[in-house]
């Protein structure tokens, strides 16, 4: 592993870096790359307008859902923009099969609380994956023009990632959030050892 990657793991907590051979695969698959990533934008917008629905007696939460929902899709324009200048158009949506795993991991039910604990973890999580697989995309990419959106938007992720974290901690009991999100992080790294094979953000 790099020194970079390495520390980019370090920062976001992540447990198990990507496969770097996962560049490889998209290098060779950049029109399925991106309508897959067009979609991750759209469905990140989706999370935020869902938890503004579900939680809008939290006024915090509410400014910055309402932000960060905008800023998503300002990403899915951005992203679109690259699939036409490639001559190319937005392909059909496809699962995700990372995300649907990952969010088998905390059980249905529980309180109102712990159902937004558990969502805010989700969204944490998959933002921190996503900012690791963007620098990497920075890194590798023999397209320099790509790399550096990638560059940009891995700065985005990152600080999603930590608005996620913080809200989740303002929310719950501290010890308690660190437990569930260390035991998350760890079935993150047991998910990741299948995956890294596909043209997909998070494959």
């Amino acid at each position: 592993m790099s020194e970079h990657n390495e520390s980019s793991i370090k920062m976001l907590g992540l447990k198990l870096p990507t496969d770097p051979r996962w560049v490889n695969i998209v290098e060779k698959n950049i029109a399925e790359i991106l309508t897959d990533h067009a979609y991750c934008e759209q469905k990140a917008a989706s999370t935020a307008i869902s938890l503004i629905i579900g939680y809008p007696e939290y006024s915090d939460l509410v400014d910055e859902m309402t932000l960060l929902a905008q800023e998503e899709m300002s990403h899915f324009k951005m992203v679109h923009d690259r699939i036409l200048e490639r001559g190319l158009h937005l392909g059909r949506e496809r699962k995700d099969a990372y995300v649907n795993q990952l969010m088998k991991f905390f059980p249905k039910g529980g309180s109102r609380n712990d159902q937004l604990i558990h969502r805010l973890l989700y969204a944490a999580l998959i933002e921190a994956r996503s900012c690791e697989r963007f620098r990497l995309l920075s890194e590798e990419l023999e397209d320099k023009k790509l790399a550096s959106f990638y560059r940009k938007l891995m700065i985005s992720e990152a600080n999603h990632y930590t608005m996620f974290l913080g809200f989740a901690r303002k929310y719950g009991k501290r010890e308690e959030v660190d437990k569930k999100w260390q035991d998350l992080l760890e079935y993150e790294a047991e998910l990741m050892k299948d995956l890294g094979k596909e043209e997909t953000i998070h494959g």
